[in-house]
């Protein structure tokens, strides 16, 4: 496929699009996002990736279960976790990081849970998470702050009593995430290009969107990115 974009081969390069698009299953879409690492430069990567992502979207609630998905680089696992499209409930979306930071913790011995934890603290909305949840797993896994779970705490017990800005997400984030069906789902891209500048720096603000089907060929990792008042980046 990537030989093909290379080459300019454009019926080639169609038929093998479509080729993966079609093996996109749950067996499958963890293994296609780690072996896209290395080809994201080509076009045709880019639009495997997204279709990689919106099929997650369309399946969170499996995929983020899966043995393979503790496999995924870390900035892909943040890039999923934040994504505002994902069909996951926020238990799921937490004991699917926790999943992964465990299985760091294996591979690099001395990582504490906490550490290992902290790139996905931002992406889960924890008011949503049931009290007994909150109170037990969430409490003894340790990485979690007693301040954070106390605000999810109490926004359960009265929403009024706590603001809006220290919650993870915006209610209007959680409503969208909840409520919309795929059809009236507003999804929003930035460019690779983009996507290296913001690379550099977390904490800067969303870039202007645009599609990925973008002609542009510049490399680097997919997904590397963060949150920011409510607004998910994404690929």
């Amino acid at each position: 496929m990537n030989a093909a974009d290379h080459y300019g081969l454009d019926e080639l390069r169609r038929a093998c699009i479509g080729f993966m698009h079609c093996c996109i299953n749950e067996d499958t879409v963890c293994t296609i996002l780690c072996s896209a690492e290395k080809y994201i430069q080509y076009k045709s990567t880019k639009s495997l990736v997204q279709r990689a992502l919106e099929f997650i979207d369309e399946n969170g609630e499996e995929v983020l279960s899966l043995p393979g998905f503790s496999s995924l680089p870390e900035h892909v696992v943040r890039l999923i976790l934040s994504r505002e499209e994902l069909r996951a409930e926020e238990v799921t979306k937490f004991y699917a990081a926790v999943g992964w930071s465990r299985q760091l913790c294996k591979r690099r011995p001395g990582t504490k849970l906490k550490e290992a934890m902290s790139p996905f603290i931002g992406s889960i909305a924890w008011h949503f998470i049931p009290a007994s949840v909150l109170m037990t797993e969430v409490k003894q896994c340790g990485a979690v702050s007693d301040q954070k779970i106390m605000n999810a705490l109490a926004f359960q017990a009265d929403p009024n009593c706590v603001s809006e800005n220290k919650l993870t997400k915006t209610l209007s984030t959680i409503h969208l995430h909840r409520d919309c069906d795929s059809s009236s789902m507003n999804t929003s891209h930035v460019t690779w290009e983009d996507e290296q500048v913001l690379n550099s720096d977390i904490s800067c603000a969303m870039s202007t969107s645009s599609d990925l089907t973008d002609t542009s060929s510049s490399g680097g990792s997919f997904g590397k990115g963060d949150q920011k008042n409510g607004r998910v980046l994404e690929v």
